[in-house]
Order: C-alpha cells, then sequence, then structure tokens
C-alpha cells in the first residue's frame, strides 16, 4: 500500500479501530433506550456485563457485544488518585491497556473479539485480579 514500507499494518489497525468505533456510537443511537444495562452505558463499554471480579479497593468489569469486549477497572471509593490499570486480550491478539493514576476507573479498553476467547486483568493500588480465559 505504501511501498512496502512496513506501514500498511498499522493503517489497517488503526482503521479497523476507527470503524469499530464508529460501529459502536452507530449501534448505541439505533439500539434507542432500555436496551443496555445504565451501568455500562455509563461506563463507556457497549455490550452486556458478561463478568465482574471483586477485589479490595475496587473490581474488573468485561462487557462482549457480538464483535467486541470491552473491560475497564473501576474503584470502589472514588476521589484520590491511586495507581489503576486494566488490560484486555484476545486469543492470539495483543493486549490493549490503560494504565496510569485515576481517580475512579481505569479503561475502557475494548478489542475485537468475535469467536475468541479474552482474559482481563485489572488492578488498584498494587492488587490485581484477573479473569483468566473466559468468553470461550
Amino acid at each position: 500500500m505504501f511501498g512496502g514500507t512496513g506501514t500498511t499494518r498499522p493503517v489497517r489497525r488503526l482503521l479497523a479501530h476507527f470503524l469499530a468505533v464508529l460501529m459502536a456510537v452507530g449501534a448505541l443511537s439505533l439500539a434507542g433506550p432500555g436496551t443496555q444495562s445504565a451501568e455500562a452505558v455509563a461506563s463507556g463499554c457497549s455490550g452486556r456485563a458478561q463478568k465482574t471480579v471483586r477485589f479490595p479497593g475496587g473490581e474488573l468489569r468485561v462487557y462482549k457485544n457480538r464483535n467486541y469486549a470491552c473491560a475497564m477497572t473501576v474503584a470502589r471509593n472514588p476521589g484520590a488518585r491511586r495507581a489503576m490499570s486494566v488490560s484486555l486480550q484476545a486469543r492470539g491478539g495483543r493486549a490493549a491497556v490503560d494504565r496510569g493514576t485515576f481517580t475512579r476507573q481505569a479503561g475502557p479498553v475494548t478489542v475485537h473479539a468475535l469467536n475468541r476467547c479474552v482474559r482481563a486483568t485489572g488492578a488498584i493500588a498494587g492488587v490485581s485480579r484477573s479473569t483468566g480465559w473466559i468468553l470461550c
């Protein structure tokens, strides 16, 4: 595409991500009220809640729609900034990661997961939990 310089993968990946976001926004606007949980809409993840892993300080939430999985780590008591992270990986793909100091949540992160297992890991202030391979 660009003279064989090896830049086609990042461009394709960026285009795929853009299309995924565009489709998710379109699905939200076409679905209308009452088709998703209020928690999922407020969180930034589309789809249905599939798994919640509670741990001291918060919880790791995983959502899934037809093509994509989404994950986020949410603090139990929002307020003070603390180290938080969330990662989500589809089997055979790279992990999507959001890491930093946040007051309420890390994420959401989204991966293409049509017919693929995913695993998620969330951490708050050094305490982490993982789902293992799910949605298989």
